[in-house]
């Protein structure tokens, strides 16, 4: 099965309202990185246990660890969780802008330094999640 093809299955295994929500922000991703490469992690691991909820990226960004080694990975994530979904903008240098920038304008969501966690997508304003989405893409290809 292809990226696309497990990005698919994954999102119409979601139950409602979730299911709904995960294609209508997997629809924006793809308008707003439309050139950019497509990830799905099942969140298994190599010797086959669950380490993480699945995963689908967007973008490319390079994560530089302290002892020099490298990780290929997405620069924004989308994740179902038990709560409700989670968006992650990876490789912001500052771990304050996001909270103090979109916390307070997003509507009922949690942001932490890199994760923008909500029940349902009613609950939030998408045009303010979508401007969290396009810093951090702007973010990460400056850098």
């Amino acid at each position: 099965m292809n990226i696309p093809e497990q990005i698919n299955e994954y999102i119409t295994s979601q139950p409602e309202p979730k299911h709904k929500d995960l294609l209508q922000l997997h629809q924006l991703m793809l308008q707003i990185l439309p050139n950019g490469r497509l990830w799905f992690d099942n969140g298994i691991n190599s010797e086959g246990k669950i380490v993480s909820n699945p995963n689908i990226g967007y973008g490319f960004y390079t994560i530089n660890y302290a002892d020099g080694k490298t990780k290929d990975f997405f620069q924004t994530g989308l994740s179902a969780n038990t709560s409700g979904i989670s968006v992650y903008i990876m490789g912001l240098k500052d771990k304050t802008y996001l909270p103090q920038t979109f916390g307070q304008k997003i509507g009922k969501a949690t942001v932490t330094g890199y994760c923008i966690k909500f029940k349902k997508l009613a609950d939030i304003n998408i045009d303010v999640l979508e401007a969290a989405v396009q810093y951090g893409i702007e973010a990460t290809n400056e850098g």
